[in-house]
This record gives structure tokens, C-alpha cells and sequence, in this order.
């Protein structure tokens, strides 16, 4: 494991979440199916954040909420800067938008798409990414120094079923426990 991830405190993301910070000790991590996690970051300064949208937009509304793309974007990209961050020296890595069920809109595919257009359009470059694709995702990110780590999920359509299941507005039953493998960094 990197030594980056070392000695470190780990901060959940949660759906509809974002998170700052410039402590070099804390760790952001989340876990994506369909959803997105746009890690921004300025390494200069030793800076960043990580956010987790559900949907690239809101259909009524609700859509002041972080849940959904713009705002989750603007929130966090406005979180960073308030912390210090120049804008001349945002990047940006980009994780999830998997296609988690054959009977669910590609939802993931829209998210994937609505976060690469955004940031091209605010001229955040990407760095890396890791979108699309069937498999669910545990990322954990590094805000001060930029470093990613990405650990696919054997099981992903479980860990996916929670993200359908805000979509869908269906009752899902609770999943077993996923294995886990395939680190790759980032």
C-alpha cells in the first residue's frame, strides 16, 4: 500500500455528501456504484476534496442539494477554494458511474458524462479517471497530495442496490457482505 495511506484517519463520504480538507492525516473514502465521486484537489497548497452525487440533475425542485451534479460540484469546488486553493491549480480525479442493473436506465453513463462536461467547461483538467464499466468501487482519496486508490468490489451488484434503490424508489433487501480485490492507484 502506498505510504500515503499510511498513518492516516479515514472520513466517509456519503451519498449526496462532500468533504474538504487540509489535513495531510485524513483520507476521504466512498463507495460508488452508479454515483460519482469527483476528487478535486490543489497539491500546491495541500488542499482538496471529495464529493459523492447520485444524479447529474434534479427533475423538480429538490435540486439544491448535493445529491445531484451542479451542486455537488459547486459546492465542493467552492469548499476547496474558501480553504486556499488557486484556481489556476485545481485537478481533478474522476471515479464511479458504473451500470449497475440491466433493468435500470444507464444512469451512470449520464453521471460520467455530466462530470466530465462540467469540468472540462470549468477547466478543471482530469488527471485520471475510472468510469463506467459494471463494477462497483471503493475509492479512497489523499486531498492534500492528490493520491487515489481504487479497489474494485467482486460482488458489485449488492453494493450498487442502495444507489438503485434511491433511483428506483424500491425497497432493496440487505446485501451480504462483498469480497474485495484489484487495488489499483492512481
Amino acid at each position: 500500500m502506498s505510504t500515503v495511506f499510511q498513518n492516516t484517519s479515514t472520513v466517509t463520504v456519503l451519498q449526496g455528501d462532500y468533504k474538504v480538507t487540509t489535513d495531510a492525516k485524513v483520507v476521504f473514502s466512498t463507495v460508488l456504484g452508479s454515483c460519482i465521486a469527483a476528487c478535486i484537489y490543489d497539491e500546491q497548497i495541500g488542499v482538496g476534496g471529495m464529493n459523492h452525487f447520485l444524479l447529474a440533475s434534479s427533475n423538480g425542485s429538490s435540486g439544491v442539494s448535493a445529491r445531484y451534479g451542479v451542486h455537488a460540484m459547486e459546492l465542493l469546488i467552492n469548499g476547496i477554494m474558501k480553504k486556499g486553493a488557486q484556481r489556476a491549480n485545481l485537478k481533478a480525479k474522476v471515479f464511479g458511474g458504473a451500470k449497475m442493473s440491466a433493468n435500470l436506465s444507464d444512469i451512470g453513463a449520464n453521471n460520467a458524462d455530466f462530470v466530465q462536461r462540467f469540468l472540462r467547461d470549468e477547466g478543471i483538467p482530469v488527471i485520471s479517471s475510472s468510469v463506467l464499466g459494471t463494477s462497483a468501487r471503493r475509492v479512497r482519496f489523499h486531498a492534500c497530495s492528490g493520491a487515489a486508490q481504487q479497489t474494485h468490489v467482486a460482488d458489485d451488484r449488492r453494493l450498487g442496490e442502495q444507489e438503485q434503490a434511491a433511483v428506483a424508489k424500491t425497497r432493496v433487501p440487505a446485501a451480504k457482505p462483498a469480497a474485495v480485490d484489484n487495488v489499483t492507484l492512481f
